[in-house]
């Protein structure tokens, strides 16, 4: 029994049914992600006024690389190019350019997600330390001579574990001060990564420890939740796309015409991921 319209249009809608379901699905995804943008912004319009973590709830600016988050949106926005350029290829029956091209996709999907686990690494080793009389500090911190991050999460410091193991001081290199903006104060000795100070901090001192994980502040729940879902879809979508340029690529001599709507369902997949970077970057990063 052969499934109708796999790769001829359907009469009433004038779409093969794979279109009609990958629209459907990306409708879904739409409301997912709309969901999540809009709690972003609520959380965000509602939090206190100041500078984080100064004021416990403020929100905090400044915290992301948005050179390196910039970067990682142009080899994003680069990989939805390539996606196109391989259903051309295709349509001109040009197997081996597709498969170039479709190389060069994964390849950039899977270079997306390892800088992105590189920012994470930074957060899971970046630290905010509330003192007992007001005042907070943040940056890397150094216990018993280990650096703590993401590859090693077991490792990760909070004053019950300080406690609990006797570890009387800690140090940390100080960020550089910040305006309500999150933009670097310029200060004699330097400015940005110039401007860290190693400082001991006595564990007896420390009223709160903790990295810049989704437990320390809203920002960064929201942060890792978007951020970790989006970098699902990315990988994801780059198996999918992987299997068909290689795998999954038999059905191009059997079935050509199916072959080229899957390519073209898998790259509609593909803009919307890079779709919902566009909006995220700015939101997160610059705003």
């Amino acid at each position: 029994m052969e499934i109708p319209y796999t790769y001829k249009a359907r009469p009433d809608t004038g779409l093969y049914n794979a279109k009609v379901g990958i629209w459907l699905f990306l409708a879904s995804e739409i409301m997912l992600f709309g969901a999540l943008f809009s709690a972003y912004i609520l959380l965000r319009v509602s939090a206190p006024q100041g500078f984080w973590p100064d004021v416990a709830l403020a929100w905090p600016r400044g915290l992301l690389n948005i050179p390196i988050g910039t970067f990682n949106t142009a080899v994003l926005i680069s990989s939805s190019v390539t996606v196109v350029l391989a259903w051309a290829s295709l349509k001109m029956g040009n197997f081996a350019r597709f498969r170039v091209y479709m190389a060069i996709t994964v390849l950039c999907a899977f270079a997306f997600l390892g800088i992105k686990s590189s920012e994470y690494n930074d957060k899971f080793s970046h630290y905010v330390v509330r003192l007992k009389d007001g005042k907070a500090v943040t940056g890397h911190i150094e216990v018993n001579g280990k650096h703590p991050g993401f590859w090693n999460f077991s490792d990760q410091w909070s004053v019950a574990k300080l406690s609990d193991l006797k570890v009387e001081e800690i140090k940390i290199a100080v960020d550089p001060e910040r305006d309500l903006h999150g933009h670097v104060k310029h200060r004699e000795g330097g400015a940005g990564h110039e401007a860290h100070e190693i400082r001991p901090i006595k564990t007896a001192d420390i009223e709160f420890l903790g990295s810049y994980t989704p437990a320390t502040h809203p920002f960064f729940a929201v942060y890792f939740l978007i951020t970790a879902l989006h970098g699902l879809h990315v990988l994801g979508g780059a198996l999918v796309l992987g299997y068909f340029a290689f795998p999954g690529a038999k059905m191009w001599k059997t079935n050509p015409e199916q072959f080229i709507n899957r390519i073209e369902v898998g790259g509609l997949f593909w803009h919307f991921v890079d779709l919902v970077w566009i909006f995220l970057f700015p939101v997160v990063y610059l705003l």
